[in-house]
């Protein structure tokens, strides 16, 4: 139909208007958010387009377009378009358009239909014995002998103004969901960093619980004995039942392997939201457990706290493309 592709095709990672390739170096692919804000507008001397783009986060690609009816023939042309563009996002578009020409009304006459107009009166005229009064004022009255047409517009050359003026407008778009997507980057990865932290401290407390533990019930069961010789055996065995209860190895291995990963991903870059917020979920699934596990004020403390950094991590996720 029309060729609409453009010279910048993000989907295929050619981000070299915004990243310009580096010698020696792997270009790297930038994180979008979902949100942004595009303007663009062509003129020339008989049109005028302008296209706005804005978009939020959506869990699909959902795009709706506003423009005159009479661009209606290219709207699938445009939604092929803005896929190059954008992978995800509740999307906006908005395109207006002046003529700026004089009017493309032009008068037609018909001169076929006028002289079987004519031929006609002619013979009524001589069969009925009237007098033929035709006038070319008369003639010109009946139907269709003048009409008022419009001319034929080059739907290509409207169609290159307008593939012009949204190319510019997407591409703004995706530079500030760009800049907008780095920071999310920066700020994801400095959470991730305190919930490293948090992961530390549960790690280094876990044995200080346990040797707190076995302190309490070897006070405990002297209190009971007295003077009784106490049974290493029998305490050994409780403090190793009470260990294994309350023990997070395997919680916070994970956790430390879902923090990595989703670094590794946010470094990879591209179209990651939805990996990144399955990787979210996981993370929230071992909090939940060290919580569940802790029979420590301290260590419930930063469970909570990690489950409060990994929410506010989703949240942010929720706009990432």
């Amino acid at each position: 139909m029309f060729d609409y592709p453009c010279e910048m095709n993000y989907n295929k990672l050619d981000y070299g208007l915004l990243c310009p390739p580096v010698p020696g170096k792997v270009r790297r692919i930038m994180i979008k958010s979902m949100t942004g804000f595009g303007r663009c507008e062509v003129a020339d001397e008989q049109r005028k387009f302008t296209v706005e783009i804005k978009a939020v986060n959506h869990r699909y690609l959902d795009v709706g377009i506003k423009m005159p009816k009479k661009l209606n023939f290219f709207e699938s042309a445009i939604r092929s378009l803005l896929k190059d563009y954008i992978q995800r996002g509740k999307v906006d578009v908005f395109i207006t358009y002046e003529d700026t020409t004089e009017s493309r009304m032009v008068l037609k006459y018909n001169e076929e239909l006028a002289g079987e107009y004519l031929k006609y009166l002619s013979q009524m005229s001589e069969t009925f014995g009237l007098e033929n009064d035709i006038k070319v004022s008369y003639l010109s009255r009946y139907p269709e002998v003048f009409t008022m047409e419009e001319q034929g517009v080059d739907e290509q050359k409207i169609w290159e103004d307008l593939r012009q003026a949204l190319c510019g407008a997407a591409k703004q778009l995706v530079e500030t969901r760009i800049t907008e997507g780095e920071n999310l980057k920066k700020d994801i990865l400095g959470k991730l960093n305190g919930m490293l932290c948090q992961i530390d401290f549960v790690e280094e407390r876990s044995p200080k619980i346990v040797a707190q533990y076995r302190a309490k019930l070897e006070d405990k069961v002297k209190e009971l004995l007295s003077d009784s010789q106490i049974e290493e055996g029998r305490i050994a065995a409780e403090v190793t039942i009470f260990a294994d209860k309350i023990c997070t190895d395997e919680e916070t291995v994970r956790l430390r392997s879902h923090i990595e990963h989703m670094k590794g991903t946010l470094e990879e870059g591209g179209s990651i939201g939805r990996k990144l917020d399955f990787i979210a979920q996981e993370m929230n699934r071992e909090a939940n457990t060290i919580l569940s596990k802790a029979n420590d004020l301290e260590v419930s403390n930063a469970a909570i706290d990690l489950k409060t950094e990994i929410e506010k991590v989703r949240e942010q996720i929720q706009n990432i493309e």
